[in-house]
């Protein structure tokens, strides 16, 4: 078998699956396809597209590796060829940052097949179809969400030689997690109580996932991440230190104030939309924000009463956050709610004098039908940041949010 096979679902997903390459060509001297500064601030796309409408952005033993730093000596090897295979979400939003990241890797020098994963009737059968051979010659396979039903029912049909599971948000936490403890795959944000009648129909498939998600003896699990995970037995971490994107993009113009780093809580019914509202607002009136950066699920009424009661620019970024920032212009302080971004702004913005805050949920934000795992979670997130990332503790108050700042 030869070849390495990369299965993406979001922009986020394609971003890693970039950074790994990039990593695996330092760590074996290999040149990369394009030189640094490429994509640097002087031919750089605009940062984001302010107030785009959302149907307009379509226009594709444990060990952990230490980073990479000086290339092996000798003479470089060139690595086995990279496929990656867009499988489309339908969302226009994710459609759009698909299409600008599947070009960037092309940039790069890797092929990149758009799939029409859920295109209507007969779009699964077609795809497991065309997906045949290329899976069955793969080397490695990397995958970004391994709570994906798409991604565990590829895996089942086919077991990789060497799988690697890079960052899709904070999936990666949960499923290290999981996988170390022997449990079933189920999304931090869902309520695990038992199955319906849908997962009843899926349970031998992810099942049988769960196993091709582990490390066997005739299989290796490697996790690109960035974030501070339970390594599971067997399992091998390597570092997602953010190199290509540095090498890339950037440094960034600085602005004066703070920009803000919106989330889809409210929209996985976890967080109430209420207290969501009123905690932006707060934010914007302490740190003088002038910016909000939307998560590509935020629903279009939200960011409009956001922008409405507010004043702030509601900005639809392009692309995944860590490039927008990096190649700027942004603020000299990003706040955020607790999310992957947290971990990766920093080490995308190293060097570069950004400051960057986590807000904290408190267990009056949860709505009743929250998942029980949800606080502990988010915590988790938010306890696990750099050190050099502030912490935002909030309290609510009878009719306001106040907000403590240290």
């Amino acid at each position: 078998m030869t070849g390495q096979l990369a299965f993406v679902e979001s922009p986020v997903q394609l971003l890693n699956v970039l950074e790994w390459a990039h990593t695996q060509a330092s760590a074996t001297g290999a040149p990369s396809a394009a030189p640094a500064g490429t994509h640097g601030p002087a031919d750089a796309a605009p940062a984001g597209a302010v107030t785009a409408a959302p149907d307009s952005a379509d226009a594709g033993a444990s060990v952990r590796a230490p980073r990479s730093t000086d290339a092996t000596q000798g003479a470089a090897q060139p690595a086995p060829a990279l496929t990656v295979v867009v499988l489309s979400p339908t969302d226009p939003m994710s459609r759009g940052q698909l299409r600008r990241m599947a070009q960037l890797a092309r940039d790069e020098g890797l092929t990149v097949h758009w799939q029409e994963a859920r295109g209507g009737r007969g779009a699964l059968v077609r795809t497991l179809r065309e997906l045949a051979r290329p899976l069955r010659s793969a080397e490695r396979v990397i995958i970004g969400d391994p709570f994906s039903r798409y991604v565990q029912l590829l895996l089942t049909l086919f077991a990789p030689r060497h799988l690697t599971v890079v960052d899709d948000g904070t999936a990666t936490m949960e499923y290290a997690a999981q996988i170390g403890r022997g449990e079933r795959l189920v999304r931090w944000h869902r309520k695990n109580s038992g199955l319906d009648p849908r997962e009843l129909v899926l349970a031998p498939v992810t099942l049988l996932a769960k196993k091709r998600l582990a490390p066997t003896s005739g299989r290796t699990v490697e996790i690109f991440t960035s974030l501070p995970v339970e390594v599971p037995e067997g399992v091998t971490v390597t570092e997602n230190s953010y190199a290509w994107t540095r090498a890339r993009f950037g440094p960034p113009l600085l602005t004066g104030g703070a920009d803000l780093v919106g989330t889809s809580l409210v929209e996985t019914g976890v967080v109430d939309a209420g207290h969501y509202d009123r905690v932006v607002a707060e934010l914007a009136r302490a740190h003088g924000a002038t910016r909000y950066f939307a998560h590509r699920r935020e629903s279009a009424e939200k960011l409009h009463r956001i922008a409405v009661e507010t004043g702030l620019q509601v900005v639809r970024p392009e692309l995944p956050l860590e490039l927008i920032a990096r190649r700027g212009p942004i603020g000299r302080t990003v706040v955020s709610f607790p999310s992957t971004v947290v971990h990766t702004l920093p080490l995308a913005l190293a060097g570069t004098g950004v400051k960057v805050a986590v807000c904290e949920i408190s267990s009056e934000w949860l709505r009743a039908t929250a998942s029980p795992r949800a606080q502990g979670f988010l915590s988790g997130v938010t306890g696990t940041a750099a050190h050099e990332v502030d912490r935002l503790t909030s309290r609510v108050a009878a009719q306001t949010d106040r907000l403590e700042f240290g």
